[in-house]
């Protein structure tokens, strides 16, 4: 167990003690190759690069790679209690289903703090009546009795159909341009070996476990079900679930709530809130259009089809999607 935190400080130093610059609130929107340079566009600028990682969780550029075919994200849901009960020391992970992992943070005047995680699902099935928080602070009752709840958030993981990493170059048709994705939930030390691969690779060094984990390899492919399961879940969500008619109105929705209803002839995505304002937007995802389904956990429009997910109010929050839904 290390804190993350003071691991990506130390990583920060690094970079910029090496002469390296850090810039933030910088989102790349589009990549393109000319001329034996890419040009990046962010924030209405252009970036031009000869090399180009991109290690944005989801990748952004859909061709020739086709990533959206290969991966899906799967979320979690964490929350931090504090308890004066007697706790564990150390980090454990049960072997049943759901699966829920424990966390001690840390001990302070006989107060403990610990995170509980897990009861995840793939992004943007409809969960429209499942509690994730209460299932995790049931637990926490369970085990420590009185607590105080101190935070809750959720998280979302890459995962390849063969379960595997995809670290090296983005595609064979593109020199130049790397890709690490696909961390199945092993962020903090698959990173690492992400890093020392792409590192070497642009270096020309030879890296022994490079062949591991190739981008182009077809053995991911070969994973049929998981395959023919993913297909599924996008023709339904880009075509055919567009032709289904849902029977509520904006009357049928409670607050603090979000549908897809019928409004003024159109499909219409709406949120709620506790007063009975309605927040509307158009429920398409800006990726590839897939339609969009409403997490009551944490108030957002998910992507069945390959995990971008937004706000109530139609801000991206996570890729592949890297634009806002269209408000109306």
């Amino acid at each position: 167990m290390f804190n993350p935190r003071k691991y990506a400080f130390g990583l920060v130093n690094c970079i910029l003690k090496n002469g390296g610059n850090i810039y933030e609130n910088t989102k790349a929107t589009n990549i393109k190759f000319k001329s034996g340079f890419y040009y990046i566009t962010a924030n209405g600028r252009t970036i031009k690069s000869k090399y180009v990682v991109l290690a944005t969780h989801f990748p952004i550029k859909n061709f020739p790679g086709m990533y959206f075919l290969k991966m899906y994200q799967d979320i979690s849901y964490v929350i931090a209690v504090k308890t004066k009960s007697k706790v564990f020391d150390g980090y454990y992970v049960n072997e049943s289903s759901p699966n829920i992992s424990f966390r001690n943070v840390y001990e302070k005047n006989g107060e403990n703090v610990v995170l509980i995680s897990g009861n995840g699902h793939k992004v943007g099935r409809a969960i429209s009546d499942k509690d994730s928080y209460k299932f995790l602070e049931d637990i926490a009752k369970k085990l420590f009795g009185n607590y105080e709840l101190l935070n809750k958030w959720s998280t979302q993981d890459c995962i390849s159909l063969d379960k595997l990493p995809y670290i090296g170059n983005f595609s064979k048709i593109l020199p130049n341009i790397y890709v690490a994705t696909g961390f199945k939930k092993w962020g903090m030390t698959l990173s690492n070996v992400s890093a020392n691969i792409i590192a070497d690779k642009i270096l020309g060094i030879e890296n022994k476990y490079e062949y591991l984990f190739k981008p182009s390899r077809i053995d991911a492919l070969k994973n049929s079900k998981a395959f023919g399961e993913q297909m599924k879940e996008t023709v339904y969500s880009i075509a055919l679930n567009k032709f289904k008619i849902p029977k509520e109105t904006i009357k049928d929705i409670k607050k603090d709530s979000g549908k897809i209803v019928m409004f003024n002839g159109k499909k219409v995505g709406i949120y709620k809130d506790t007063a009975g304002y309605c927040y509307m937007v158009k429920p398409i995802c800006t990726h590839l259009k897939c339609e969009l389904q409403f997490n009551q956990n944490d108030k957002t429009w998910d992507c069945p089809c390959h995990g971008s997910r937004f706000n109530y109010k139609g801000q991206v929050i996570n890729n592949p999607a890297v634009f806002d839904l269209r408000k109306l």
